[in-house]
């Protein structure tokens, strides 16, 4: 089974960056894919970015593209959020996903 350890939220002016990182232990052979969703108070849960771990293939969600970067690292199961340019519209709980496992969910705060 494969648990997902988020880390690396907070509060931050717009304008400014922060950067999220992800950490899978347990079965982690299973895994080829990580990435992130995130979800706003009264909103639906929104997909923002994923990589493949083997051949770093990277997809985004179109509110993010240009300002967020995703990055994998194969050999330590992690993925990473580089967050740039951040909005007021970014704050909501960033959930790390790989394939079925989601994370517990870190919050982002945008001011």
């Amino acid at each position: 089974q494969v648990q997902l350890i988020e880390s690396g939220g907070g509060s931050v002016q717009a304008g400014g960056s922060l950067r999220l990182s992800c950490l899978a232990t347990g079965s982690t052979d299973s895994i080829r894919s990580m990435g992130w969703f995130r979800q706003a108070p009264g909103k639906e849960r929104e997909f923002v970015a994923r990589t493949t771990l083997l051949f770093g293939i990277k997809e985004y969600g179109d509110s993010v593209r240009g300002r967020f970067t995703i990055s994998g690292d194969r050999t330590s199961n992690s993925v990473f959020l580089q967050m740039n340019d951040l909005k007021p519209e970014d704050t909501a709980v960033y959930y790390c996903k790989s394939e079925d496992v989601w994370g517990q969910g870190i919050k982002v705060t945008v001011f």
